[in-house]
């Protein structure tokens, strides 16, 4: 008798160019690397314990989610020169399907399908709306633009309108555009990741709705109640998609964020990271299961385990990364990975694909660990020591003295064109994490 296989879906997702499109890439590569018996996963391989892993690409069958192409993904990887896939900016799909040996001889093996589902950053930003009415989300979002001179076009023109502002089509629409462009601007030209809606940023499938057209507005007046109306149908619908097949169908949830680039551009872009990532986390508390029912359950609802991910875990060296993991963890109130094995949420820094090696570097006459790797462009490989990452959110004296480099470094070769694996580091311990328990 066949057993049926039972079906894990995993959602990455996270802040701006955190890399999730690179990490999905590298778990491709090295879930079928390790499915050939090549040792590129070894927290899994001790988690099986000598038992047999067999590993392939799903077929598509009639799912109506387009594939993510990973393939194409790998091939940019193992280019020469390698260089870094495109990113992607729509929801895609990624499946395996796994046959894990039993214990016991004669069994039959445990059949699993493995779902990963590439999910926009920006959506996940729209979940902390759902907590705020119109009134406190308009304040919390004039708020954050007042310090930016990106977003002057759009606040002069809140400012000039008045208070018992008329229910007005036009208007509705010239600050409905004035804030998407501020947004854009602030995303492209500043790289700040907490900007909501997150649907004016990546729209969905299909053509607009009117009830997107809003913005925030202090005002009290019949615009007002307009732009609350739409609002309010705005979360209705982000609601409704939490129980849809795209993200209602998560069993676990991966939430990216690129730590480094935000200590490296300053207080302000770190506040902006920081704050995004906290929001989201408070959030998906939403997810809990019920907590007298064992999580293996297949048949209970909900987002069973979430992993936050800081990417880019080789641009400091080894020594650093700890720091790297805790920071993340004190930004999202989750425990590290290392010490996650009984919780549902966990905190670890990764290098989906790794660019640099370790090395001591003297510095104004002292040793310090820093990272070698080839930079974008360069003749050979260059040594970086960017400082010290902070174990908690920085202080006045950190900012004092900042990162002192953060370079663009090119991805590692890889070994025979991408099929032994993908260099990494804490991919496989991010994947022990999420799909461990069903091993």
């Amino acid at each position: 008798m066949l057993i049926p296989r039972r079906t894990l879906r995993v959602g990455v997702t996270g802040l701006a160019r955190a890399g999730k499109t690179v990490l999905l890439t590298s778990i491709a590569g090295n879930l079928l690397a390790a499915g050939a018996g090549l040792p590129t996963l070894p927290a899994l391989a001790a988690r099986l314990g000598g038992r047999s892993l067999r590993i392939r690409l799903a077929p598509a069958g009639a799912d109506a989610l387009p594939r993510f192409d990973h393939a194409a993904h790998l091939a940019a990887l193992a280019a020469d020169p390698p260089h870094w896939p495109a990113r992607t900016d729509a929801v895609s799909l990624l499946a395996f399907d796994l046959d894990v040996g039993r214990a016991t001889p004669g069994l039959p093996p445990r059949r699993l399908r493995l779902e990963l589902l590439d999910y926009p950053g920006e959506w996940l930003l729209d979940l902390p709306m759902l907590a705020q009415d119109f009134a406190a989300w308009s304040r919390a979002a004039l708020h954050r633009l007042e310090p930016y001179a990106e977003a002057a076009g759009f606040l002069g023109f809140v400012r000039g309108l008045p208070v018992a502002a008329p229910r007005d089509e036009v208007l509705a629409a010239t600050g409905h555009h004035l804030y998407r462009a501020a947004l854009r601007r602030l995303r492209d030209d500043r790289g700040l990741a907490m900007l909501q809606p997150g649907r004016f940023l990546m729209p969905a499938p299909g053509g607009a709705p009117p009830w997107l057209g809003f913005f925030p507005c202090a005002g009290s007046g019949p615009l007002a109640g307009l732009l609350r109306e739409r609002f309010d149908r705005y979360c209705a619908e982000v609601r409704h998609s939490l129980a849809a097949p795209v993200f209602g169908g998560i069993d676990r949830l991966v939430v990216l964020a690129d730590l480094l680039s935000a200590l490296h551009a300053g207080a302000e872009p770190f506040a902006d990271a920081a704050a995004a990532l906290g929001a989201v986390a408070g959030a998906l508390r939403w997810r809990r299961r019920l907590p007298f029912l064992p999580a293996w359950l297949p048949f209970v609802p909900g987002i069973a385990r979430v992993a936050y991910v800081a990417s880019k875990a080789d641009h400091v060296a080894e020594r650093q990364r700890g720091n790297l993991a805790a920071l993340v963890s004190r930004l999202t109130e989750v425990p590290r990975a290392d010490t996650a094995a009984d919780t549902d949420t966990a905190a670890v820094a990764v290098a989906a694909v790794r660019c640099t090696e370790d090395v001591v570097w003297t510095l104004e006459g002292h040793p310090v660990s820093a990272v070698r790797g080839r930079v974008a462009g360069a003749a050979r490989a260059g040594r970086s020591y960017p400082g010290e990452v902070p174990d908690r959110p920085p202080d006045a004296a950190f900012w004092a003295h900042p990162f002192l480099a953060l370079p663009d470094f090119e991805p590692m070769r890889l070994p025979l064109g991408g099929r032994a694996g993908v260099p990494h580091i804490g991919v496989d311990t991010l994947l022990d994490f999420l799909v461990g328990d069903r091993l």
